[in-house]
């Protein structure tokens, strides 16, 4: 199937960039390696566009809130999937979590394939990426199950304490995707709802 689609990609000008966005724990990431694997595109992800903190001390770079959509560079991201979506490759940065800061000197080349499944929290925010998307798709999940998964990734994955998970949560997670996220659902063609728990069916309407 992915040779017929490159070939189908070769005879195009540009590839098809969709979009998929929802809240920390929705299923968006799940969902869109699916669809990448499934079509032989390509998963753009946002992490990587996320602001050089190096000016501030390690304290305060730990601080911030990284559920905000004023933490992501923006113009960045937008020429980046701009580029994208005419079929052109991009040299991103790369972004070191465990410092909060982009490494210098550093990029990473991604190129774009049939199909560019452009994924984040943010991904319907944005207003300037909205006319890059041939389709958008929102991600509608339950807070009690974004937050159940969350809790098991940040428990299991980063060492964290239930505690300071669900502090996080309420404090920033849950507050900027009330302001910020699942607005942002009036932006999308499509509304999928996952089922109580990932079992591979997944209903749209």
């Amino acid at each position: 199937m992915s040779e017929s689609i490159n070939q189908e990609f070769a005879a195009r000008s540009a590839p098809v960039v969709l979009a998929i966005a929802g809240c920390s724990g929705s299923g968006k990431t799940t969902l869109a390696a699916e669809l990448a694997r499934t079509l032989g595109g390509v998963d753009f992800y946002f992490d990587n566009y996320y602001r050089d903190l190096a000016h501030l001390p390690l304290v305060a770079r730990a601080q911030q809130n990284f559920d905000d959509a004023a933490l992501i560079e923006m113009p960045l991201l937008v020429a980046h999937v701009a580029a994208l979506a005419q079929g052109k490759p991009i040299e991103r940065p790369l972004y070191d979590f465990s410092t909060y800061i982009r490494i210098p000197g550093q990029t990473e080349t991604f190129r774009p394939g049939p199909y560019v499944i452009v994924e984040g929290l943010f991904a319907l925010y944005y207003k300037e990426l909205l006319p890059l998307y041939r389709l958008r798709v929102y991600i509608d999940t339950p807070d009690e199950l974004c937050f159940e998964r969350r809790l098991k990734r940040d428990v299991e994955e980063r060492g964290r304490t239930p505690d300071s998970v669900r502090r996080q949560y309420e404090s920033t997670v849950r507050p900027a995707s009330l302001a910020c996220v699942r607005p942002s659902a009036v932006h999308a063609a499509s509304s999928w709802t996952e089922p109580a728990r990932l079992t591979g069916r997944w209903s749209a309407s």
